[in-house]
């Protein structure tokens, strides 16, 4: 006999390129999971892709055994794919798909949410089309959010290159979810501006729309991580990688040419770090870290260069808590720009030294007045920043740091879930996801 299993009462699915990916979504859609556990949902399946196919597009990994595990009640998805080699890409498309509608037709009452619009908000629009006709009982309230690379990667080059319907496709996909999320208002005036070069183009009236529906929700971060790190355990971490409290510059993000870590080698060589024996560590992996190894070996301090290439989720928050700073000099290119900044909110969360940034795409909305600001592509700045910060007494670095942890706090992943489910309730079709 079958086990009986019982029936959950309130769903949520997020549909994402979920961990092992080194991207802040990824990690979002974790904060979003876990946080709806204390929020009375009963079952969180978070929808993805197979491992092998997130390796094969490239994507930058963390190591596997460096995934920390899910709560209990948190179910990560892959579905294989359907159909034979006859189907190219569309088989792992449609295992998705297809999933999402076994989900969307059993009558649970579902809050249903996509962290990028191509190909998963369109994936959710696609399964609750055809859920709906297949007889079945359907109850589901759909969320999608543009995270901003969903937007220059596919929606911008669709206009540039004169692609109507591929643009057509993704902008009417996130119209039709109940609920249009961007997170953070450049993300949202970056999709209104592309709308209207394609209205103004095919006669489309995609803009208006979006300007009146899409709303601001700041990513989630796991703040309680942060405030309740263990000292001792910060020194062991610190030890186990040869590093020394306040001995070291940080940078801990994706390894590509938007992040500006280029520019972060050359600042740092420039400045007074390497003679007061501060060391540049860079963690992360990513499609240029190769080029960074080399561009470290020629800047005359390789030797005070440590790449980390295998960071494992629970080290991080003691990686930021122990630099002297954090510095993420961004700029924005044609295939990404950085639309929000998880890893700033973190570090400014983790009472590690203070930020040094751009103000490029969203960074400005994550760190507020709290950061020292540099000109993007300034190694020179970078470098007059990292001397300042580390002049700095004791007293202007808990300062420091003091207001960034105060700005920070607002992106708990609560309080950001509850903002979502309150947009939610709004528009629910059913009193069951409003409870």
């Amino acid at each position: 006999m079958t086990p009986h299993v019982a029936r959950p009462n309130r769903r949520l699915v997020v549909v994402v390129r979920a961990d092992p990916v080194i991207c802040g979504h990824s990690g979002e859609a974790r904060n979003l999971a876990e946080a709806a556990l204390d929020r009375g949902f009963d079952e969180v399946r978070i929808v993805t892709w197979p491992i092998d196919r997130l390796q094969a597009a490239g994507l930058p990994l963390k190591p596997l055994d460096g995934v920390l595990p899910y709560s209990p009640g948190i179910v990560v998805e892959r579905p294989e794919p359907v159909g034979d080699y006859k189907v190219p890409d569309g088989r792992w498309l449609a295992g998705l798909t297809g999933r999402l509608v076994e989900l969307f037709t059993d009558g649970v009452p579902t809050v249903a949410m996509s962290l990028y619009l191509s190909p998963h908000a369109t994936a959710i629009a696609d399964a609750v089309h055809v859920a709906r006709r297949t007889g079945l009982p359907v109850d589901v309230v759909t969320v999608a959010e543009a995270v901003g690379s969903d937007v220059t990667n596919v929606v911008r080059a669709c206009v540039e290159e004169g692609r109507f319907g591929a643009a057509a496709h993704v902008l009417a996909s996130y119209l039709e979810h109940d609920v249009c999320l961007a997170v953070s208002q450049y993300t949202r005036d970056l999709v209104v501006a592309e709308a209207a070069a394609l209205d103004a183009e095919h006669g489309t009236r995609f803009a208006a729309q979006l300007a009146e529906r899409v709303a601001i929700s700041y990513p989630a971060v796991d703040v309680a991580a942060y405030l309740s790190r263990d000292d001792d355990e910060t020194a062991r971490v610190l030890r186990a990688r040869g590093l020394t409290h306040g001995g070291y510059v940080l940078y801990l993000s994706r390894l590509a040419h938007a992040k500006g870590v280029d520019d972060l080698i050359a600042g740092y060589a420039r400045s007074g770090a390497p003679a007061a024996g501060q060391r540049l560590v860079i963690a992360g992996n990513g499609p240029q870290a190769d080029d960074l190894h080399a561009l470290a070996a020629a800047s005359g301090h390789g030797e005070l260069v440590t790449f980390l290439h295998d960071v494992t989720d629970d080290e991080k928050v003691h990686l930021m808590a122990g630099c002297t700073t954090f510095v993420l000099p961004s700029k924005p290119r044609p295939e990404f720009v950085e639309t929000f900044g998880i890893a700033l909110v973190e570090n400014m969360l983790s009472g590690g030294g203070p930020v040094v940034t751009t103000v490029t795409g969203g960074i400005g909305e994550a760190v507020g007045d709290t950061a020292l600001i540099v000109p993007v592509s300034d190694p020179d700045a970078i470098a007059a920043a990292i001397d300042r910060v580390v002049a700095m007494g004791a007293d202007e670095r808990r300062a420091w740091s003091a207001r960034a942890r105060e700005h920070a706090l607002q992106f708990e992943r609560g309080v950001v879930l509850d903002k979502i489910l309150a947009r939610v309730a709004a528009t629910a079709r059913t009193p069951a996801l409003t409870h």
